[in-house]
């Protein structure tokens, strides 16, 4: 039994799969149950005792050392490969086929322009609580916009005079109370993002949107700045000629507060069912910073003024390509989509 533990342990150490058809026979000869190794540890059984402890390891030394040139030799296998090809895997691929969604597009142009203007990007939380949300932008506690009719919340606790609500965020102020919480001066941030509200889908309104919100805050900032920078904006993006105007409004985080328009350019200001047959387009609110945001928020309003502005993505988008039902931004029609891959 000695002579063929040696003889079978001389063999094995020679082999040299060619492929991993010759592997698993040189397995199946030495360690299957039909294998060498069972016919020699059958005949073990009739081994003299006084023999059996150096049989023993000399029969699991065999087995230990097959066992290893079949897992390192099948290793080799699979890091290498048996096949081959004649393709260059090394070669550059083709441009990726596909095209970038278009509210991604007009986004990251919206972006770049305030960029060149000295703005940073800033990202908040889409789960946000009561204070980011309304507290701190100076919504009362009876403002129409805490009620379900507008918001999404998670977890609503109306009973307290400082409510504890955790929603998802109805607008991206949130991230302009963060940035000012940081308290690190001058602000100057847009803020783009998903939002969230309560209503009717139609082709006008859906209740998941994008946002891309401002924020400039530093010593003696007008609303003078205010019309500077998004009128800049305005004949950049839409081109030199576009008419605005600005009309008074209401936020109760701004004041003064104006919501801007801009000349129709899917109707040429004749009338179509996005402006309302008016001509006009409405794209931002914006306005002042009230004082009692700059208070929430540690800020002294003595020192400091700034201004804020919002808009929606998704106006913007249908104004750029003409598209007059917002719905088609979520419904991921190929059709439509395949119409942006050189956008």
């Amino acid at each position: 039994m000695k002579e063929k533990i040696e003889q079978i342990l001389a063999e094995v150490k020679t082999f040299k799969a060619e492929n991993k058809d010759a592997l698993e026979q040189f397995r199946i000869a030495y360690l299957s149950k039909k294998g060498a190794l069972t016919e020699l540890f059958t005949e073990f059984k009739q081994v003299a005792p006084e023999m059996r402890k150096e049989m023993g390891m000399r029969l699991n030394e065999l087995k230990n050392t097959i066992q290893t040139i079949v897992d390192e030799q099948q290793k080799q296998f699979e890091t290498t490969g048996e096949s081959k090809t004649d393709l260059d895997l090394t070669l550059p691929v083709d441009a990726m086929s596909g095209a970038r969604h278009p509210l991604s597009v007009v986004r990251e142009e919206i972006n770049d322009i305030f960029r060149r203007l000295g703005f940073v990007i800033a990202d908040g939380p889409e789960i946000e609580d009561d204070y980011h949300v309304f507290t701190a932008l100076n919504f009362p506690l009876d403002h129409p916009a805490r009620d379900m009719q507008d918001t999404f919340f998670i977890s609503k606790n109306p009973n307290e005079n400082k409510p504890t609500d955790v929603l998802l965020r109805t607008h991206t102020s949130s991230v302009q109370v963060r940035a000012m919480e940081a308290n690190k001066m001058p602000i100057r941030i847009i803020a783009p993002g998903r939002v969230f509200r309560n209503e009717a889908i139609s082709a006008r309104a859906h209740c998941i949107f994008h946002q891309i919100e401002g924020l400039y805050i530093d010593k003696n900032v007008s609303f003078a700045d205010l019309k500077q920078t998004l009128y800049h904006f305005v004949q950049e993006y839409f081109g030199e000629g576009t008419k605005v105007r600005f009309r008074p409004s209401y936020f109760p985080f701004t004041e003064t507060s104006a919501e801007m328009d801009i000349s129709c350019n899917i109707c040429g200001g004749e009338g179509c069912n996005i402006c309302k047959h008016t001509g006009w387009v409405e794209i931002m609110g914006c306005g002042i910073c009230d004082p009692n945001i700059l208070k929430a928020s540690n800020i002294d309003p003595e020192e400091y003024t700034g201004f804020a502005f919002g808009m929606g993505v998704e106006r913007i988008a249908m104004l750029k390509y003409q598209i007059n039902d917002l719905r088609m931004f979520f419904e991921n029609d190929l059709r439509f989509l395949k119409q942006f891959e050189n956008a």
